[in-house]
């Protein structure tokens, strides 16, 4: 009678374990894909760096308006000591005025010089921004990893507690020895260990994230229990070519290397001739000693014109040379960017695919495992199994679930990388 009731707890014990592995293993939909954006939104709006960032970027906007204005006109003023006699009477005073043009187009010139720079400055805050937008997913779906790896470890905990009821049941009935209850303790302390050291890793992760949203969390972090997978729609071809068109840092490359063709402009230009066109009043006191005609009448000279000549050529020559140089420089740096962005993408897109594999891998020998776990207890209660063979499958059924979410991941965490290369958030 005795062994029929333990028996019939073994029974008990094991459809308990069926029943537990069916809802921890059962896939659940995630919510968390409206959280990640709204941290990278807090991240955009409060982090220093991209603010700093955008403000040169409208600091040199200002730069356009300033380079493509003539210079201020010269206004002087001359007052004589010695009073200079003339027919019409003694001038006592001048003033003049002027206003120096620039050679045909060479404002416009340094219009497109500034207008290129401000284009190359709004590139680096775009950089920056991706950049701060790949940085926050990461740690998010690190901490999720590592959230989920939490409750995985506890979940087999509770499953290796069952396990050791079932092999203390079975030592009390005489079907088995103690050495059974003894290496679920084993593995207890094991997954004990391995739990402690996850939950101690939370919380740089927690603080990693806080630095990047420039934030601190006043309430626990909302974790999804699944998480949304990310994938690539393009071909990797197709990718590069959207790398070669959007990426910031390719961008700003670009617009720098326009602005120093500008700049040779530039300095062609200011080695042409400018014109200075102005005018002046001379006051004029009458003549006391005789009349004559037009008598005490201030004179008017208008226009003057005026040409300066820039005959030190190597000057201007040098600069032009330089801009040349510059611009030959930063289209060299376009293409060592764009075969490093090549080599980075390769790698990239060899690890998503790699993780890709792993995923579904991982969720076909979880599945396995748990089917085998099932059959397992089945026949170690009709004495057809050892214990052994079911703390192997349990703990290969813990590492398959740890692997595949770790693969989940690798998978988003490529992909954002990847549209990161692409100039996407």
């Amino acid at each position: 009678m005795e062994n029929n009731m333990k028996g019939m707890n073994s029974c008990v014990l094991i459809v308990s374990i069926i029943v537990f592995l069916a809802f921890t293993l059962h896939p659940l939909t995630s919510a968390g894909q409206s959280t990640l954006d709204r941290y990278l939104q807090t991240a955009a709006e409060n982090n220093p760096q991209l603010k700093a960032l955008f403000n040169q970027y409208l600091a040199a906007l200002e730069e356009v308006t300033q380079v493509g204005s003539l210079p201020d006109p010269q206004l002087t003023f001359a007052a004589f000591v010695q009073p200079i006699e003339t027919r019409v009477g003694a001038q006592r005073a001048n003033f003049s005025v002027s206003q120096l043009f620039p050679w045909f187009g060479a404002l416009t010139a340094q219009e497109q010089v500034a207008s290129e720079r401000a284009k190359a400055k709004l590139q680096q805050f775009e950089a920056a921004k991706l950049s701060l937008c790949n940085q926050v997913s990461d740690t998010y779906n690190e901490l999720y990893y590592v959230d989920r790896s939490v409750e995985i470890t506890q979940e087999n905990l509770q499953l290796l507690a069952s396990l050791k009821e079932l092999a203390r049941v079975n030592f009390e009935g005489g079907n088995a020895g103690f050495a059974d209850v003894l290496q679920v303790e084993i593995q207890e302390e094991e997954l004990k260990n391995q739990l402690q050291s996850l939950e101690e890793s939370l919380n740089p992760l927690l603080r990693q994230l806080e630095q990047l949203l420039n934030t601190e969390f006043q309430e626990a972090l909302n974790l999804p229990n699944s998480l949304e997978p990310e994938v690539l729609l393009l071909p990797k071809d197709s990718i590069f070519r959207n790398i070669l068109e959007k990426h910031p840092r390719l961008q700003e490359l670009q617009y720098e290397e326009q602005a120093y063709s500008n700049q040779a402009t530039v300095a062609n230009k200011m080695g042409a001739p400018s014109l200075t066109v102005g005018g002046s009043y001379t006051l004029i006191s009458p003549r006391t000693d005789m009349e004559v005609m037009e008598n005490g009448r201030d004179a008017i000279l208008f226009p003057q014109v005026g040409l300066r000549l820039p005959i030190y050529r190597k000057r201007y020559q040098a600069m032009e040379k330089q801009a040349q140089l510059q611009q030959q420089a930063t289209s060299l740096m376009q293409e060592s960017t764009q075969d490093r962005l090549r080599t980075e993408l390769e790698k990239l897109y060899t690890d998503y695919q790699d993780a890709t594999r792993r995923v579904k891998l991982n969720r076909r020998l979880a599945e396995l495992a748990k089917r085998t776990l099932n059959l397992l207890q089945t026949e170690f209660s009709a004495g057809e199994a050892s214990f052994d063979e079911i703390l192997s499958v349990e703990r290969q059924l813990l590492n398959y679930q740890l692997n595949l979410l770790r693969a989940q991941v690798d998978q988003n965490k490529h992909v954002y990388s990847i549209r990161y290369l692409m100039g996407q958030s």
